[in-house]
């Protein structure tokens, strides 16, 4: 208790018993006992009331240890039982939670990861896929502020995500790895790496590039086929040795008929070779028909250029050429759609070319469009002239029906810059992005599309789309998202075929790794998203003749369906609206490759390299005797112990209210009694 505090106590006493001598001593009717005893009570109420306003307080600390946390992350991928280490695994596991000296000192937290991490203390060791970059990422969410001594229990064989081995920078805590194998050398020959494009075109060649690689000490000869069906249709000799590890095959393969066409690579295996799941690569090629060529036409330089650009062409379907406008009109007859960005003058020719050959278009605006001219050269929109601009963020309808658009936050995306004003249509529209102004949703669009005399147009109200590729890439660590969202609006408006209540979006084909997910739409008659509908997907497999039904769930504005657990084959399916007579058909393949039966040994330099970088150490799984005695001996993990102040009242006002009414209760009582009153 402060000084003060206790000098503001001594004062208020003082004062109390001078009001109460005051009142019942100093010319007062009232004698002997009685009077001393009225004294008492009154000065008990003055009292009280003076330590209520004074509210004296005094610190209170407690003393508590805080151990540190011993995060477990088990690699819950297929390699490890592929590697024959999940007994070994789960038998450590069993050591460390049975170990009480260790629980004593440590929080265990047990995480299990494949593709994804999560809390867990089962493991299946069932993932098909294997994400350590991602483990360090999401731990360092977690523990990055508390000492948090790390157990990696993993192969260190990667399959999925950015390298690991830069992971130690952002996650500062020490790691100890345990490494499930050895680092015993088996000779092996292997397909390392398959390149070849997703798409060829018919009546094409495509390229295919195949990179084999041997692990062994003498000279060996080989052969690698590539096979359709049971016809060969390229084959060639290989050789290996101990100084010769690698070979590139480069070869092109005819694109003969239109769909999905399977192959598999094959080098033939060694004697006496342990792993032979890894000779074998199979792959598959979609012909199809057509390209869809994109003109890109300004008159202006802008980063939104070569963004456009570069999303339109990251599917290979599509190209996309940058032109001003008198190139265009020499080679009009090359392109099915038009991107017009930010027109200006003389923008007339451009517009009568487009409408000659009805190609449909995508304007796209921005503080130097001349919105005199093209206002005046169409009549599906008007400007408000304010000769002013705005910034505008964008804002996600999810009611938007014309086809499906996954949400990329894209409130959280930078500004676009516009003319500021109204927008006004003559024409039916539908909404893709609202304009946002300082978080507040307008009713005005930002994007829009609309169709008029069997053509499709969209329109972008603003300049600086470059900036939303970049920040999807800062979300997501990848261009995919963003590039998604531009081809499907160029996949929308490259056709002209009629809307469908009930859309389906899927891949021809998969690789067996792949996530396979199917997503739906369907719409009311008036062609508005419908939340409540009952969609299933039947499959039916042609190999064996298997059939399968799964429910759709839904997310956000589409229905979706996870298959990532069927096998490989050919698939054909059926998704039908329960509800209504609405179904639409399709076929998929999905190819037969195991990523996690690739590893014939485990990572050990990375996982060695990774534990050095980190000051931890490695282990191997067969010898963790000196695991426990390690982390318990090591001054960096020791149990600290911490206070806590806390400042709290030195007597409840509950209790001194309780005193106050009772010492007036009684003092009045006496007085009645007395007749006094």
């Amino acid at each position: 208790m402060q000084t003060d505090t206790l000098t503001y106590l001594i004062i208020s006493g003082v004062i109390a018993l001078l009001l109460a001598l005051f009142q019942y001593a100093y010319k007062s009717k009232i004698k002997g006992k009685r009077a001393w005893f009225l004294t008492m009570l009154r000065f008990i109420t003055y009292f009280s009331i003076f330590v209520l306003l004074v509210n004296p307080k005094f610190d209170k600390v407690t003393y508590y240890n805080e151990k540190p946390n011993l995060v477990v992350a088990v690699d819950n991928s297929e390699s490890v039982s592929y590697l024959k280490q999940s007994q070994t695994t789960t038998d450590f596991i069993e050591t460390l939670k049975s170990n009480q000296e260790l629980n004593e000192n440590f929080n265990l937290e047990f995480y299990s990861f494949g593709k994804e991490i999560s809390p867990s203390e089962a493991y299946t060791f069932d993932e098909k896929q294997s994400n350590l970059a991602l483990v360090f990422d999401r731990l360092s969410e977690v523990y990055n502020n508390a000492i948090s001594p790390t157990l990696l229990i993993s192969d260190g064989n990667q399959t999925y995500g950015t390298d690991y081995a830069y992971m130690t920078k952002r996650y500062k805590q020490p790691i100890f790895p345990v490494i499930l194998g050895d680092t015993t050398t088996f000779t092996d020959i292997k397909i390392q790496q398959l390149n070849v494009n997703r798409y060829a075109f018919l009546k094409n060649k495509f390229p295919v590039e195949i990179i084999a690689t041997y692990n062994g000490n003498t000279a060996v000869n080989t052969q690698l086929k590539v096979s359709k069906g049971n016809t060969t249709v390229f084959s060639m000799p290989l050789s290996f040795s101990k100084t010769e590890t690698s070979q590139i095959i480069t070869f092109t393969l005819p694109a003969n008929r239109v769909g999905v066409t399977s192959y598999k690579a094959d080098v033939i295996a060694l004697e006496n070779e342990k792993n032979t799941i890894n000779n074998v690569k199979n792959f598959a090629v979609e012909v199809i028909d057509q390209k869809t060529n994109v003109a890109i036409v300004s008159e202006l330089l802008h980063p939104d250029l070569g963004a456009l650009k570069k999303s339109i062409e990251s599917n290979e379907q599509r190209k996309a050429e940058i032109l001003n406008t008198e190139e265009f009109l020499k080679n009009s007859n090359d392109f099915q759609l038009v991107i017009v960005y930010q027109p200006t003058t003389n923008i007339e020719k451009l517009y009568a070319e487009i409408d000659r050959l009805k190609l449909n278009k995508i304007i796209v605006t921005g503080i130097k469009t001349n919105w005199n001219v093209l206002n005046t050269l169409q009549s599906s929109y008007k400007q408000v002239l304010t000769n002013q601009t705005e910034d505008y963020q964008p804002s996600l309808n999810q009611n938007y029906a014309t086809f499906s658009v996954d949400n990329l936050n894209f409130s959280e995306f930078p500004p676009l810059k516009s003319e500021f004003g109204e927008i006004k249509f003559s024409v039916p529209f539908e909404t893709i992005l609202y304009k946002s102004i300082n978080g507040e949703q307008i009713d005005t669009p930002l994007l829009a599309t609309f169709e008029t005399n069997d053509k499709r147009e969209a329109l972008l109200l603003g300049e600086g789309i470059w900036r939303w590729r970049a920040q999807s890439y800062i979300n997501d660590k990848s261009f995919n998202a963003f590039d998604n969202f531009i081809g499907k609006l160029v996949q929308y408006l490259s056709t002209n075929a009629r809307k469908t209540r009930l859309n389906v979006n899927y891949e021809s084909f998969y690789n067996g790794n792949d996530n396979v997910k199917i997503t739906a739409q369907f719409f009311n008659k008036n062609y508005e998203f419908e939340d409540n509908a009952n969609l299933n997907i039947t499959l039916k497999n042609q190999d064996n003749d298997e059939i399968q039904s799964f429910p759709f769930v839904l997310k956000n504005n589409r229905y979706e369906v996870d298959l990532s657990g069927l096998g490989a084959g050919n698939y054909t399916f059926t998704v039908k609206v329960n509800t209504e007579n609405f179904s639409t058909s399709g076929e998929l393949k999905i190819l037969d490759y195991n990523v996690e039966q690739q590893f014939l040994n485990a990572n050990v330099s990375k996982l060695q390299s990774l534990a050095s970088n980190s000051k931890g150490n490695a282990y191997f799984i067969d010898n963790t005797t000196s695991i426990i005695d390690n982390l318990l001996n090591d001054s960096r993990f020791a149990t600290i112990q911490k206070s806590t102040k806390k400042v709290v009242p030195l007597i409840d006002w509950k209790y001194l209210l309780a005193l106050i009414a009772f010492s007036l209760a009684a003092e009045w009582f006496i007085r009645k009694y007395n007749g006094l009153i």
